[in-house]
């Protein structure tokens, strides 16, 4: 398996220099650093140039994560065409960055705005029928979708990773995966372990993170059960943490952190956490035990 971890861990807005953290995660021995999709569309060449030289020449693998803004909801009718025309600009960024694999709700939209009336059949039908069309776009550019499955409190649409398996299927496209997330499974799965069975040859990413969204083994989930699952379906892709602890910004507000989850948090003791997270999640994942 390939490591690695999102940049916003160490951020509190969406919006970042992507360059230092391809340096700070090589220099921390991961393989890989996932980048936020919204920024790709705007970036000029050079700027894209500079991303994939410098993610070159420190040996990482660029991984994308994107969750769609609702005017970029391919699964909703009103605004799937001019969703699908953003998305040709991030696929096109993706390719020149050398991105193959994107991940999140981009079958829908998040989170969810739960004041307005939902349908679930009828939006899924919806999804199924724009992730096609999406997926035929992808390929052009090398890319791989992953339908991120997500907890009842930020979508509705796909929950658990029977249901991911099922949309997956449905849409019948060989570059649309199934995506799972050890957060939200922690939610929504009865047994994690089963979970990732259940999805089999059909995952195509993997996020890692606590219960508490700190980094893999500050928290409860079943590690040990995890790593054996993955290896029995012989998964062997990309595993990027996505732990979020720091207040305030955007990115706290949107992902609910109220509180100081680690006390005198400092950039060097984000670095240390990630570092020995790091080596828990090689040990406890590739089985090297």
């Amino acid at each position: 398996m390939k490591h690695g971890i999102y940049y916003a861990y160490w951020e509190k807005e969406w919006a970042a220099d992507y360059i230092p953290y391809v340096e700070k995660v090589a220099k921390l021995g991961f393989d890989i650093l996932e980048i936020g999709g919204a920024a790709l569309p705007v970036m000029n060449g050079t700027q894209l140039k500079e991303l994939k030289a410098a993610a070159d020449a420190n040996g990482i693998i660029i991984t994308t994560g994107y969750g769609p803004a609702p005017e970029h909801d391919v699964g909703c009718p009103v605004t799937r065409n001019g969703a699908i025309e953003w998305y040709k600009k991030m696929f096109s960024a993706m390719e020149q960055i050398g991105s193959t694999t994107i991940g999140g709700a981009l079958y829908s939209h998040w989170p969810i705005d739960y004041s307005q009336p939902i349908n679930k059949a009828e939006d899924w039908k919806y999804a199924v029928e724009g992730m096609q069309i999406l997926s035929e776009i992808a390929k052009k550019h090398g890319v791989n979708l992953n339908m991120e499955s997500l907890n009842r409190f930020e979508g509705y649409l796909i929950n658990t990773a029977e249901e991911c398996v099922k949309f997956v299927k449905e849409v019948n496209c060989d570059n649309v995966w199934v995506m799972l997330d050890t957060f939200h499974m922690n939610i929504e799965e009865t047994d994690i372990a089963d979970a990732i069975r259940t999805a089999g040859s059909l995952l195509g990413h993997f996020h890692t993170g606590e219960c508490n969204r700190m980094v893999p083994g500050r928290g409860r989930i079943p590690w040990r059960e995890i790593g054996a699952a993955l290896r029995e379906i012989g998964y062997d892709k990309t595993v990027v943490m996505e732990p979020f602890v720091n207040t305030g910004g955007q990115v706290g507000s949107d992902i609910k952190i109220w509180r100081e989850l680690i006390p005198g948090i400092s950039p060097e003791m984000l670095d240390k956490d990630a570092a020995d997270s790091l080596a828990f999640q090689r040990y406890m994942l590739d089985g090297n035990m």
